[in-house]
């Protein structure tokens, strides 16, 4: 079940040590701890435990406070099972080290996130057809509402088919889920993981999409048989996520005001994409086909196709978009396999109404140039 490296793979008894060192009256000769009283003095900012080395698994106090937000999505989450990671991203790295060796089948949605492609291939990750093929993988990474780069949300019906494949086929189930909360509209966000009773899972989140991502704090929960060697390889990587970051964290979401930040984010964000749904309207209603997303921050196209020319490759048109002032990024690149050409992934979170609708109108004038079917409206 686990790639080839976790049979070398041992915990560290330092880290072990270290989560008990601040047990009142215990003395440690164990770690190579600073002496406290030689940290910087951050009076007002930060106290001087966040500056010193801590448990990998992360602060209990936001442990707690994620367990108790998982458990209410319906996640088997309790505190014990949940750890604090330096970005989502380390959490795809962690499982790609805990499962995959050269060939080891992922299935995969296509397009999917472009970093998890990265990381999968990295460890040479051989990609499967998740639609077709999860049942012979060894994991399933999935983005199930607001995907990257597509913005889809998949439904109840859907969700549900995906538990019972991994379950029944002993695949173990990755969800991924940094969107969540940027919902604009009704749509079924029930983690898949809450549905894998009895099957092997790891879910996680961000921080980063809600708050600061510079803060780079994720997290994850995973069943009872994976979460020990995933603490075990986080131990090997970095020893722990950083303390003053979760510290910052820790007081932002218990604070009284978060739902209210929530909220107000979410009907700012809205307003955005509202906003580029009409400069898409004006510009591109000739040159490509879209869904309106519900949630998350992104837009996919599907440029419409000339006449006997096939689909135009995005990924050429780039350099030459960045010289007019405008980035994108080509849908070609988030597919796991042999890449759909005519594809773009579009941001509407960053920009303004007005640098929205001057790069919206660059983008269509130069897919005109090169041969895009239509003209910008």
């Amino acid at each position: 079940m686990f790639s080839e490296r976790i049979e070398r793979l041992r915990p560290s008894p330092i880290r072990a040590i270290l989560s008990v060192i601040d047990r009142p009256g215990m003395v440690s000769f164990a770690g190579g701890l600073p002496a406290t009283e030689t940290l910087p003095d951050w009076s007002g900012t930060a106290s001087a435990d966040v500056l010193q080395y801590g448990p990998s698994e992360g602060e209990p106090t936001l442990r707690a406070v994620v367990s108790d937000r998982l458990r209410a999505l319906g996640l088997d989450a309790p505190p014990e099972r949940v750890m604090l990671l330096s970005g989502s991203q380390q959490g795809i790295d962690l499982v790609s080290k805990l499962f995959v060796d050269p060939g080891t089948p992922v299935a995969l949605e296509s397009p999917t996130y472009l970093a998890a492609l990265q990381v999968f291939r990295l460890y040479g990750a051989r990609f499967l057809d998740l639609r077709r093929e999860l049942e012979r993988a060894a994991l399933a990474y999935v983005i199930p509402t607001f995907a990257n780069p597509t913005g889809a949300c998949a439904d109840d019906a859907e969700r549900e088919a995906i538990a019972r494949r991994c379950r029944d086929a002993g695949t173990v189930l990755f969800e991924d889920d940094p969107y969540r909360d940027l919902a604009y509209d009704p749509c079924e966000r029930t983690p898949i993981a809450a549905r894998m009773s009895g099957g092997s899972w790891v879910y996680q989140g961000s921080f980063s999409k809600t708050f600061a991502p510079g803060l780079r704090l994720g997290y994850l929960a995973a069943s009872e048989d994976l979460f020990g060697r995933l603490v075990m390889l986080k131990q090997a990587l970095d020893l722990h996520t950083s303390r003053l970051s979760q510290s910052i964290v820790l007081a932002a979401i218990t604070d009284s005001g978060w739902d209210a930040r929530i909220d107000s984010l979410v009907g700012f964000y809205r307003a955005r994409r509202d906003t580029f749904e009409s400069s898409l309207r004006r510009h591109f209603e000739h040159l490509a086909e879209w869904q309106t997303p519900h949630g998350g921050l992104f837009y996919w196209l599907r440029l419409r196709e000339v006449s006997g020319a096939g689909p135009i490759d995005t990924r050429p048109l780039l350099a030459a978009a960045i010289d007019r002032g405008v980035a994108f990024m080509p849908g070609e690149e988030f597919f796991p396999n042999e890449p759909l050409r005519g594809t773009m992934r579009l941001n509407f979170s960053h920009a303004s109404a007005q640098e929205a609708e001057r790069g919206l109108h660059v983008l269509a004038e130069l897919l005109t140039e090169r041969g895009a079917a239509g003209a910008p409206g």
